[in-house]
C-alpha cells in the first residue's frame, strides 16, 4: 500500500467524493494535532507528573484523572480559534463550550471523550480519545445544547486516537474506515490501513464478566451459550477479551473481529446503560458500520436513536455482524 499522509488522504477524498470542505479538513487536522499533543503527555507518564487523580469530579460524578483534565483542555484550546466550529461538547463538561466571541465561527459541532479508559492510565494500558463531528443546523447563530441532539446517522466524521505501543488515528468520513499511524520522528500521521473490515463471524467477545450476576436474561443466555463451547448450542469455543478501555476493545474488533458488549443491567434499572450515546456509542457505531459491522442497543440501531440529552447513556452491542444480530435477536 502506498503510504500517504493524513492531509493527502483528506485532499484526495475531497476530489473523489466532494464530502470534505476545507473547513472540515482543517477541523480533522486540528483534532489530529491535538491527539498528537495528548499522545505526548500520555507517553511522558510519571515523568511529566500527569498520573493520578486531579482531585475533581466530572459531570458524571466520576473522579477525574489529571490526564482527563489535561486532554480536555488540549482539545478545547486547539479547536477554539480556527474558525471551523460553532461549538464543542465534552464528556467531561456539564454543558456545551461555545466558541469565544473574539474568534470566527464555523458550521460544525465537535463532541469528544478526551480520554477514554481512564482507569487504565496509571497502569500503562492503552487509552484513547473518541470524537464525533456534526453539522450545526442551518441558520444557527448561537449554538445551544439542542443543536447537538442529532441522531448518530447525521455524523459527518467519527474517529478515535489510540495511545498504545503505537499511536494510531482511526477515521471515517463516510467512505470506509482508515487507520493512520503517528510517525513520531517526523511528527506525521501516515496511512497504514485502508478500508478496515470487520469479519461477520468471530470467536471473541468482550464484556465485563464481574457484572454477570446483574445481567438481564438475554445477555446471560448469550454469554452462557458462548461459554458452553464446543459442547454447547453454539458448537464452538470462544475467547473472552476485556481491556476496560472502549477504544482499545473496538480497535481489536476493527482489526480482527469480535463483539463488544456494555449492556444495561439490574444494578440501576432506571439507567439504559453506562456508555454515553453522544461521545462514545455514536462515533464507535459509525466506525463499526462503515467497516461492515453492526451496532445496536439490544433493540435498535444505535445510529437511529434520537438523543434527548447531551450526556444520555445507552446499552451497547457492537462488532461482528452475525454475533451482534444474534444477541439483539435474544432481546427481541
Amino acid at each position: 500500500m502506498k503510504r500517504i499522509s493524513l492531509t493527502q488522504y483528506l485532499i484526495e477524498e475531497q476530489r473523489q467524493h466532494s464530502n470534505i470542505s476545507s473547513e472540515l479538513r482543517l477541523l480533522i487536522e486540528v483534532v489530529a494535532r491535538a491527539c498528537k499533543t495528548i499522545s505526548h503527555s500520555v507517553g511522558k507518564g510519571a515523568l511529566g507528573d500527569v498520573l493520578g487523580t486531579a482531585g475533581s469530579e466530572n459531570v458524571q460524578g466520576e473522579v477525574q484523572k489529571k490526564l482527563d483534565v489535561i486532554s480536555n483542555q488540549i482539545l478545547l484550546e486547539a479547536n477554539e480559534w480556527g474558525g471551523h466550529l460553532a461549538a464543542m461538547a465534552s464528556e467531561e463538561m456539564e454543558t456545551i463550550h461555545p466558541i469565544p466571541n473574539r474568534y470566527p465561527k464555523g458550521e460544525y459541532l465537535l463532541l469528544f471523550d478526551p480520554l477514554d479508559g481512564s482507569s487504565n492510565i496509571d497502569v500503562n494500558v492503552s487509552i484513547g480519545t473518541i470524537f464525533s463531528v456534526l453539522k450545526a443546523p442551518d441558520g444557527t447563530t448561537t449554538p445551544k445544547e439542542e443543536h447537538f441532539l442529532q441522531p448518530g446517522a447525521k455524523q459527518v466524521v467519527a474517529g478515535y486516537a489510540l495511545y498504545g505501543p503505537q499511536t494510531v488515528l482511526v477515521l471515517t468520513t463516510g467512505n470506509g474506515v482508515h487507520s493512520f499511524t503517528l510517525d513520531r520522528e517526523m511528527g506525521a500521521w501516515v496511512m497504514t490501513q485502508r478500508d478496515m473490515q470487520i469479519p461477520a463471524d468471530t470467536k471473541e467477545f468482550a464484556i465485563n464478566a464481574s457484572n454477570a450476576r446483574h445481567w438481564y436474561p438475554p445477555v446471560k443466555r448469550y454469554v452462557d451459550e458462548m461459554l458452553a463451547g464446543t459442547t454447547g448450542p453454539r458448537g464452538k469455543d470462544f475467547n473472552m477479551r476485556w481491556i476496560a478501555s472502549m477504544v482499545a476493545d473496538v480497535h481489536r474488533i476493527l482489526n480482527r473481529g469480535g463483539i463488544f458488549m456494555y449492556p444495561a443491567d439490574a444494578r440501576e434499572p432506571d439507567k439504559p446503560g453506562k456508555l454515553r450515546l453522544m461521545y462514545e456509542a455514536n462515533p464507535m457505531a459509525m466506525l463499526v458500520e462503515q467497516a461492515g459491522g453492526v451496532a445496536t442497543n439490544g433493540e435498535q440501531r444505535i445510529l437511529d436513536i434520537q438523543p434527548e440529552k447531551l450526556h444520555q447513556r445507552v446499552a451497547v452491542f457492537l462488532g461482528s455482524k452475525n454475533e451482534v444480530e444474534l444477541v439483539t435477536g435474544y432481546h427481541q
